[in-house]
This record gives structure tokens, sequence and C-alpha cells, in this order.
């Protein structure tokens, strides 16, 4: 069985020589939720305007279920529904037009049951007579969804979708994401948030200055992501960590103020209370504690220190 989306040594520089995708290659399974984490200036949305024929390449190929992006384009992109990060919508229209008029471009018939299937599980049916300029920003994005939606792709990208968007929506979504993967339909979708990525996928792939540094298993890249930091603010100032605290591999605030330590929730034992013990052992009183999960800026940092 081919793959959904088939990427192999993938370039793209742009005129002003900055490289932005370095030999990529990537396999997205038939049906499967994929993450695709990085940070800001990544690559990311470069290489989802790649496949969806939006940005043309430098070299390499793509193909989608088998249809190469340039050679058979229309074909490749009646297969993929978009959601790009930026808010762009037909103003004036309504939701129901903007659909049907997205299925018009694909070729596709009139469908109303389907539309206003789509409007429902997006909380849009309400919404149906307003015009789109008038909306909220959650609203126009649910229109995003719903119009990526319109001519009932098999592949659907969503670029950041839960930027900046209320707690009602991203439950919406999450739903009808659950509801496309079930009847099918392969889920790409990038985003800065490690809990959506925990949540929803089937595998993860990162990416950092254009270059795909690890594809894997989402169980197993959690498992290597599952930092928090515990972070102890000190009564009296240090110049450095005491020798007898070294099994702990603590870090020093720049002010001598706090002591960091990074442990690993999924394991067995986090050893916080054996660092608390040693602590008093050792004399050294703190005043106050606070536990963090690991940004993501975190994580890309020790991944491509891993990885360079």
């Amino acid at each position: 069985m081919s793959s959904a989306i088939s990427v192999s040594h993938l370039n793209k520089t742009y005129a002003s020589g900055f490289e932005a995708l370095k030999d990529v290659s990537l396999d997205i399974r038939h049906g499967e939720i994929f993450a695709l984490l990085g940070p800001n200036g990544a690559g990311k949305t470069t290489l989802i305007n790649v496949i969806c024929g939006i940005v043309t390449p430098s070299s390499g190929t793509v193909t989608v279920d088998g249809h190469d992006i340039r050679s058979d384009y229309r074909a490749a992109r009646m297969m993929i529904g978009l959601v790009p990060q930026e808010l762009t919508t037909d103003a004036f229209e309504t939701p129901p037009a903007t659909l049907r008029f997205s299925r018009g471009v694909f070729g596709k018939p009139p469908n109303p049951a389907y539309i206003e299937k789509v409007l429902k599980d997006l909380s849009l049916w309400d919404k149906r007579e307003s015009r789109i300029m008038t909306l909220s920003g959650g609203m126009k994005r649910r229109v995003l969804i719903a119009k990526a939606l319109a001519h009932e792709p098999q592949i659907l990208f969503l670029d950041e979708p839960t930027a900046g968007v209320d707690v009602e929506l991203r439950k919406d979504m999450w739903l009808l994401v659950r509801e496309l993967r079930a009847s099918g339909v392969t889920i790409i979708l990038t985003t800065h948030y490690i809990e959506e990525a925990e949540e929803m996928a089937d595998r993860v792939g990162v990416i950092n200055k254009g270059e795909i540094i690890l594809v894997e298993d989402k169980v197993e890249l959690m498992r290597k992501l599952g930092k928090k930091r515990l972070t102890l603010e000190l009564r009296d100032r240090l110049d450095a960590v005491p020798a007898a605290l070294a099994i702990h591999q603590l870090s020093l605030a720049a002010d001598g103020k706090a002591l960091i330590y990074n442990y690993d929730t999924k394991g067995g034992h986090t050893g916080i209370t054996t660092l608390l013990d040693d602590l008093r052992h050792a004399g050294i009183r703190f005043k106050d504690l606070q536990t963090t999960q690991s940004s993501l800026e975190d994580i890309f940092v020790g991944l491509v220190r891993q990885n360079p």
C-alpha cells in the first residue's frame, strides 16, 4: 500500500539564499494523525505549502496518494484540505456560500446536507445567515476549517489550528478530528502545544532549521519529552552547587538564588523526596518551590543538542 504522503529528498532555497528545507524525507501513513512539531521558523509551514502545491520546491519529490504534486497536480490537490494559519476568508460571504464555492472550485456537485453537517459539527449553523466579516476571530477560524472540509478531502492539514482560539473551539475541533480519522481521513497538524500532540497524534515528527531531526511513535517521543522542572528559591545565595548534591544534576540560577532540578514524569520515581532530604542534610534551605512543564523551546534545544 502506498503512503498517504511521501516526501523524498525535498529541498527549498529561496532567492535570498535562505534554505527553508534541507533534504527532507518523510512518509505519512493512511489514516493516521501525524503531528509536526518545531519552533518558529523551523520549516513547518514551508513543508506544508510545498506538499499542498503553494510553494515550488527547489528539488526532491512529493507524492500524495501516489500522485506527483507537479506532474499530477490536480489529482494530488483534490485529495487535500488545508487550514492555514492566516485568517483569510471571503469576508462578504456567508459560511454556507463560501463552502458551496469551495466545492465548486474542486468540481464537486452541490451537497446541502453535507455542508449543513460540517457547519453543525463546527457550531456554525446558527451563523449561517451572517457575513463572515461580522464573525469573531474564533468563528472565522471555524469557517476556515469548514472550508477546508468542503470538498471532502482524504488528507487534512491543520497548520497551528488552535493558536489563539477559545477552549470551546479547541474541544469542537478535536472531536471533529477524531471523527474524521475514524472515517479514514489522514490528519497532519502543526502545533506548539505538546499536550495536543500527546492527546491526538499517532506519530510525531520534529523539524528544526529545515531538517527533520526525528520521527517517532507518540508514546515513545512523549516518554522522552515528559520532563518537568522543579525550581527551588533559596534563602541564601550559593556560589556553586555543593559536591554532595552532584548526583541530582542540579543547575544553579545565574544569580545564585535558585536551584533547578529536571525530572522525568514518566519514570518510576521523580527523585524529589531524596533531593529534599539531601538538601536538608547539606544545610541548604529554600523559601519557595515551583514546578513547570518543559516548554517547547526547552525541548527543541535539547533535541537539537542531541541531533547536531
